[in-house]
């Protein structure tokens, strides 16, 4: 399978791995499985980095990287089909970060990985959390 993570969610998986249910963290650390980090999840985590919103150990221009190294995460680039199809999903969720992992999931054909229930609404694959 291939797990696209928000934001939140693959912070999590870099420090708090309990706040996932035992199947789901078994999924995530089984290496047949892909995990995979959007370039939204970076932008969004610069910008609340920046705005004193985000504790992180070292600035996210080396946190990311470094730990998408060692955890295995691929990268997921922003394409034009992603940002488009945002104008295309129902308004179940306002947050453009999230709509446009929405985006992603379904174009791309990825599971979702998120703690957020109202994406539920959107026609991808979720997994929550717990």
């Amino acid at each position: 399978m291939r797990f696209l993570l928000d934001t939140h969610c693959w912070l999590w998986l870099q420090t708090e791995s309990d706040k996932f249910s035992e199947e789901v963290r078994t999924a995530l650390g089984d290496p047949a499985n892909e995990i995979i980090l959007s370039a939204v999840s970076s932008w969004e985590i610069a910008i609340k980095y920046a705005r004193g919103k985000l504790p992180l150990p070292e600035p996210p221009s080396r946190y990311v990287p470094s730990r998408m190294a060692t955890s295995g995460t691929s990268s997921m680039p922003i394409h034009h089909s992603h940002t488009l199809r945002v104008a295309e999903l129902p308004l179940h969720h306002r947050d453009p970060f999230d709509r446009l992992l929405v985006a992603q999931a379904q174009i791309e054909r990825l599971t979702l990985v998120s703690a957020d229930p109202q994406l539920t609404q959107y026609d991808i694959d979720l997994r929550l959390p717990r």
